[in-house]
């Protein structure tokens, strides 16, 4: 059973506020002592808080089927705490919490040691349980691999990458690691370097700049807003330019819902093969529209990651080589532009973007700000 016993803000960059203690007694039952920090709030609203993973209306129908015990009696759901309580939660079976299941499926691991772990995600994998994958996600192969993360809230997951989205990830192995990153994804230490095609000849290096929230015309998109949005910023730099299409590189300040594929379809330039936010306004071969269909997904990658080692505090950085959908859409994009194939000389052409580590900081760019809704 997972252990849910932290909260956690549902957002691209999960986030631990409170400290408390949380025990498992059975399969099916959870025990919790109610931190000092949700003193005063409704015993409903400050489950939702301690048991992130399951949604506000199916823990308010537990509390009124008699499923949660407060103080070893049964609970209103508008009771309020003071802190110190303790809490027995028999968790209702239900396809919700039948996701946490351990599921064995092969890893590409990057790296490993009792902390952290570093892993090189495939496009196609869903990260975490979510309507409509229940099952078959990364969650579930993490728990098979460790099963002691499913006494770490999420199994160690600290941040996403979308289903078809491919590259690197770093999961924690134990609460205090979990928290130490956290933090460092928090104070936007953490460095996040993607590489992507973009729709276009890209015509600046620079620094987009905006809020980002949902989609008011479509709910399940996210879009730039001008109010009620969350800060984002994503640094563009362009690597090569083709005919109708541009090579680049993203780095994350902000890690918000789809960044760098809403703010790249606000500048007008989507990622290749975004079946979200992809609108393709500049023209292409028929052999790159058939390579770009063939792509199945948007043309985005997590090629670098950084951080510093929770428990050595060693900076630690790791690199993701592009994988073989990527690099034969770029060896089509370079010889329809006269340049020589990547695939023909993958490590001699990859080396050639492999610069310093901080060579995509602000100064090195043409402009500031390259995009800001007003």
């Amino acid at each position: 059973m997972q252990n849910t016993s932290s909260y956690v803000n549902n957002d691209a960059d999960y986030n631990d506020d409170f400290e408390f203690s949380a025990a498992s007694d059975t399969e099916n039952c959870l025990n919790f002592t109610v931190p000092v920090a949700l003193a005063g709030q409704r015993l409903d609203a400050a489950l939702a808080k301690l048991m992130p993973d399951y949604s506000r209306s199916r823990l308010s129908a537990w509390i009124k089927d008699g499923a949660v015990l407060l103080n070893g009696e049964t609970a209103q759901p508008k009771a309020k705490l003071i802190g110190g309580e303790t809490l027995q939660v028999a968790v209702q079976q239900s396809e919700e919490n039948l996701a946490f299941t351990p599921e064995a499926m092969d890893l590409d691991i990057v790296y490993e040691d009792d902390s952290v772990m570093v892993l090189n995600k495939p496009a196609g994998l869903v990260v975490h349980p979510a309507a409509g994958n229940w099952s078959g996600t990364l969650l579930n192969g993490l728990l098979a691999h460790c099963p002691a993360l499913a006494a770490v809230p999420r199994a160690g997951i600290v941040h996403r990458l979308d289903k078809d989205t491919s590259g690197l990830m770093v999961v924690a192995k134990t609460l205090p690691a979990q928290t130490h990153l956290v933090q460092q994804l928090q104070a936007r230490t953490v460095k996040r370097i993607y590489r992507a095609v973009a729709d276009g000849v890209v015509p600046f290096d620079g620094k987009i700049d905006t809020l980002i929230g949902r989609d008011p015309h479509n709910r399940l998109k996210m879009a730039v807003v001008k109010f009620g949005g969350k800060p984002a910023v994503t640094h563009v730099k362009v690597l090569e330019r083709y005919r109708a299409h541009s090579y680049i590189e993203c780095a994350l300040e902000t890690g918000r819902t789809h960044q760098i594929r809403v703010h790249m379809r606000e500048a007008r330039h989507p990622l290749a093969g975004d079946p979200v936010y992809g609108n393709p306004r500049h023209p292409a071969s028929d052999e790159v529209k058939a390579v770009v269909k063939g792509l199945a997904r948007q043309a985005l990658h997590a090629y670098r990651l950084s951080f510093v080692h929770p428990q050595s505090g060693e900076e630690m950085s790791f690199e993701a080589p592009l994988p073989e959908d990527f690099y034969h859409l770029l060896s089509v994009l370079r010889l329809e532009a006269g340049l020589d194939s990547s695939l023909s000389h993958a490590e001699e052409w990859q080396a050639k973007f492999a610069e310093d580590e901080d060579y995509w900081d602000e100064d090195d760019y043409d402009v500031e700000i390259v995009y800001v809704k007003e």
